[in-house]
């Protein structure tokens, strides 16, 4: 089947986009704005794209009166900082009550029953049941359309102490972590135990094949 996006709807681009490109990593982006309300929401166009700089990038869509996208990307506007955690299985459930269009005032965290633990080098907290947490400042921002691409720049990095292997050789137990991965439709995950690994080939074992 062959679609055309000059005339394909907005709308059915987005769904032809989300339930092709899976699974996709979780940011779970925590910010806070000038009176100190903390507010969490979690973003799966969502990625790490450079390591020098060390940044990663979420794309926030367009956004209604109380929409959590407008309350994510209004703090980052105005405070360039926030905190980006990954989402463990085990609190799937509390990631998806930050997901409703609370109102600003609200602490998506408290509502959700989450814990702030305070970060080291930046304002807003991270998310004491994510097993990686990434504290960033705002490295560049770039409208696109109906949405808005932020690139952040991390500053630093908490990972729970069982999920690390090797501190001094930066080894990380990826499959301890738990993590989840979005999926299709409007509640689809999945969980990042079902593994495959494939063994990089070397150009000259390669070349050398019978």
């Amino acid at each position: 089947m062959y679609f055309d996006f000059a005339t394909t709807a907005v709308a059915d681009r987005y769904k032809l986009i989300t339930a092709t490109v899976v699974p996709r990593p979780i940011a779970w982006v925590v910010t806070q704005d000038d009176a100190g309300v903390v507010n969490a929401a979690p973003f799966s166009f969502f990625n790490a794209v450079c390591s020098d700089p060390p940044i990663l990038a979420i794309s926030i869509g367009g956004a209604g009166e109380h929409d959590l996208n407008k309350d994510t990307l209004a703090n980052i506007q105005a405070n360039a900082q926030f905190t980006i955690c990954l989402v463990p299985a085990d609190a799937l459930d509390a990631m998806n009550i930050t997901a409703i269009a609370l109102p600003p005032e609200v602490d998506e965290l408290a509502e959700a029953g989450l814990t702030a633990l305070p970060s080291t080098t930046i304002r807003p907290p991270r998310i004491a049941e994510s097993p990686v947490a990434f504290e960033c400042e705002t490295h560049q921002v770039i409208p696109l359309g109906g949405n808005t691409l932020v690139l952040g720049r991390i500053l630093a990095m908490h990972v729970r102490d069982d999920c690390v292997l090797d501190p001094v050789r930066h080894h990380i137990d990826t499959p301890r972590l738990g993590l989840v991965g979005r999926m299709h439709g409007g509640g689809w995950y999945l969980r990042t135990e079902d593994l495959v690994e494939v063994k990089r080939i070397r150009a000259e074992d390669w070349q050398r094949r019978a």
